[in-house]
């Protein structure tokens, strides 16, 4: 039987998943998760994932429910020694950090915005979380000074998992081209990317469009 990616389009660590098994041609069977369902709540998929969230990835008995470990097991099970995630050891290690850094930072900054909306129905955003998004542009802006794209010279499993993320950010904060050139530079760059057309534009849209409806801020 085939791998399985439990997933939903609207969900940025999904996005990342998904666009990860195209670049390294996983052999994989996608399967959407109805969250509004509760599919990700049944005993089964609980079994598989007792943190209930998305994507998870299905191998027989081999089970992965964080995308940054899927994006790392991909690269190193598929990618040949792919210069998106390599071998050398320092350049791996910066690659990680930036992966940490969105698991961490960006993600979580997104997460508290947008769960409340999705899951509870809270309408607004306060100022606190507008400043924390406003943030993470003065962070990327800087890390992009030192490299064109987040970790390296070149794109790396880092600036996949994070445009997943980013590329959300603007329908909370737009984002002011000319305060952040750098920033705007990548996000152009990785908006061009085959996968990103595929597989990011749409799921990123549909939530762009549903929190542009929420986030007033209060």
């Amino acid at each position: 039987m085939p791998a399985k990616l439990y997933k939903k389009d609207v969900s940025p660590p999904a996005r990342a998943a998904i666009m990860a098994c195209e670049i390294f041609n996983v052999p994989v069977e996608m399967v959407d998760v109805n969250l509004l369902e509760g599919e990700h709540l049944t005993p089964e998929y609980l079994k598989m994932n007792p943190c209930h969230t998305i994507p998870v990835f299905v191998d027989g008995d081999f089970v992965i429910h964080d995308s940054h470990a899927m994006l790392m097991y991909f690269a190193d099970t598929y990618g040949n020694n792919s210069p998106l995630y390599p071998k050398d050891i320092k350049q791996r290690t910066l690659i990680n950090q930036k992966l940490f850094f969105n698991d961490g930072v960006l993600f979580t900054r997104l997460r508290i915005i947008a769960n409340p909306a999705f899951v509870h129905g809270v309408k607004g955003v306060t100022k606190m979380q507008l400043d924390n998004v406003q943030e993470t542009y003065d962070f990327l802006e800087a890390f992009l000074s030192r490299h064109k794209f987040l970790a390296l010279d070149h794109i790396t499993i880092a600036d996949i998992a994070a445009y997943a993320t980013v590329s959300m950010f603007h329908y909370i904060v737009p984002l002011d081209t000319n305060k952040y050139p750098k920033l705007a530079a990548w996000l152009k760059e990785m908006e061009k990317q085959p996968y990103c057309q595929k597989y990011n534009a749409a799921g990123a849209k549909a939530f762009g469009e549903y929190m542009k409806s929420v986030t007033e801020t209060k």
